[in-house]
């Protein structure tokens, strides 16, 4: 069995989760997995032929990706095209039906516009508001977000959209990928 590699970027830790949830439900199956965060990879390396697949997931920040995900995209597309691949976006926008499939979520769309890697396969997750743990500015620009997508606007608001189940069932596909 291949060893599959799980890169993430995270802000406020939900990506990470849904990466580490991917792991353990991929190792848990038999799987042999790591995960790593897109900083460690850039500043440390990946030993690429380590891995017979490779997962990279990012969160939506205020529309579009941060900068380090297409960086590092950039420098290792090569990489990432050697072998079985996957990319999963994490965005509260997901919570409606319509927008949480690769078709309909227009995030995904933008990265695939704006990525010159072209993923094997790919996931929209849903994410999660939690305005508590969030800075006042965040606060205010995803409040603002929320009015115009008809989602929830309360300061005091923590509300985990993911389905952690479905995330579950991506770690099975992901064991799959290149058979």
């Amino acid at each position: 069995m291949k060893r599959i590699l799980i890169l993430y970027m995270s802000r406020g830790g939900h990506t990470a989760r849904i990466a580490r949830t991917l792991m353990e439900s991929i190792l848990a199956a038999g799987g042999d997995c790591d995960m790593m965060d897109l900083v460690e990879a850039t500043h440390e390396g990946v030993e690429w032929d380590r891995y017979g697949a490779v997962v990279l997931g990012a969160p939506v920040l205020y529309g579009t990706y941060h900068k380090s995900v297409f960086d590092f995209i950039r420098t290792h597309q090569a990489a990432l095209e050697a072998r079985p691949n996957s990319f999963f976006n994490v965005s509260v926008v997901a919570r409606n039906p319509l927008k949480a499939t690769v078709e309909g979520n227009r995030y995904m769309q933008k990265f695939l516009q704006l990525s010159a890697w072209k993923p094997s396969n790919l996931r929209v997750i849903a994410g999660k508001v939690d305005y508590p743990s969030w800075a006042w500015y965040d606060v205010l620009i995803i409040q603002l977000i929320m009015k115009i997508t008809k989602g929830p606007t309360d300061k005091s608001t923590v509300i985990d959209y993911t389905d952690w189940e479905d995330v579950r069932a991506y770690a099975q596909q992901i064991l799959r990928l290149g058979d």
